[in-house]
């Protein structure tokens, strides 16, 4: 597989129909791969279909993932916790396996999808892991289920609408939130490998950490299709989420339930506690040492041990 890739990567005008085809021919195989006790499903929930891993048995743990991932970045996480916890692990709406609705992209309504994953899975309660755009989701969870979400850790990105969200805005860093459209889509078609690289070079601490393998395995992923589409309208939703989120917060008031926030050192660092401040009032905030945005890539040994320390 390795070669094929690599061959792929070297022969643009060939990549994408190649890659495409190599996809929907069978579902795509983690980095790490998750342990032989992780089954895959697809749930139609909320007028879509989620593509979910789940093994163990205990108290339920969701992780959801972000954008340049998919829920194959929790492989690590999810072969600790599946020793004691029932681990759940989505693809988001329009990335990954999941399905590609045209619509529904808010986080409010991304929060259904979870909330119906759960109840296809018969949990009526759980912990909640969440990076980069999977904070967004779950904040918009655990707000609008408050009831069935007992602890939260949230990892290293902002929550629309929410405290110093207008000034983070501003970072020249964040420019790709207002990439969309037909025009860029059709710059990026094809090379979607190098979008990424982007990402993964300016936002990580080492780029050496996030390895040739990783970077070929989202690559591809992102390029099914409509795959960067339905990615670049999670950031187009962003607005929609200030406003659903600004709104929930002034009506119903913060999150009770405990929070860990955690920071890359190389990236929000204790920023993170301060912006989850705003929407929770039991906050316990960390540092994942030696990363940047990328922890599960660039230090999954620190975010493991700061995550299972705070479910335990």
């Amino acid at each position: 597989m390795e070669a094929i890739s690599i061959r792929i990567f070297e022969v643009p005008m060939f990549r994408a129909v190649l890659l495409t085809s190599l996809l929907l021919a069978a579902p795509a195989l983690a980095v790490e791969p998750f342990p032989a006790v992780f089954k895959t499903q697809t749930i139609k929930t909320n007028g879509t279909e989620i593509y979910v891993r789940s093994g163990g048995s205990g108290p339920a743990v969701v992780l959801l993932h972000g954008f340049a991932d998919t829920g194959d970045m929790w492989a690590p996480l999810a072969k600790v916790l599946v020793k004691d916890h029932t681990v759940i692990v989505p693809d988001l709406r329009g990335m990954g396996l999941s399905g590609h609705p045209d619509t529904g992209y808010a986080k409010m309504n991304q929060a259904r999808d979870i909330a119906g994953v759960m109840d296809a899975l018969h949990v009526q309660k759980a912990e909640l892991v969440t990076h980069d755009i999977g904070n967004m989701v779950g904040y918009a969870l655990a707000a609008q289920y408050s009831a069935r979400i007992t602890k939260w850790a949230v990892i290293d990105a902002p929550i629309p609408g929410i405290g110093n969200w207008d000034k983070i805005l501003l970072t020249p860093m964040l420019w790709h939130f207002n990439v969309r459209g037909p025009d860029m889509e059709r710059l990026i078609a094809g090379r979607e490998r190098i979008y990424l690289d982007r990402f993964y070079n300016e936002l990580s601490a080492d780029p050496k950490k996030i390895t040739e393998d990783t970077r070929n395995h989202y690559a591809a992923l992102y390029a099914r299709p409509r795959a960067m589409h339905d990615a670049f309208e999670q950031f187009t939703a962003f607005h929609q989420d200030a406003v659903d989120n600004a709104a929930w917060l002034k009506k119903n008031g913060k999150l009770a339930m405990p929070v860990l926030a955690l920071g890359a050192e190389k990236s929000f660092g204790t920023g993170e506690a301060v912006e989850l401040g705003f929407v929770a009032a039991n906050v316990k905030g960390g540092i994942v040492p030696a990363s940047g945005h990328w922890i599960m890539e660039e230090n999954p040994d620190a975010t493991v041990k700061l995550v299972t320390d705070f479910l335990k």
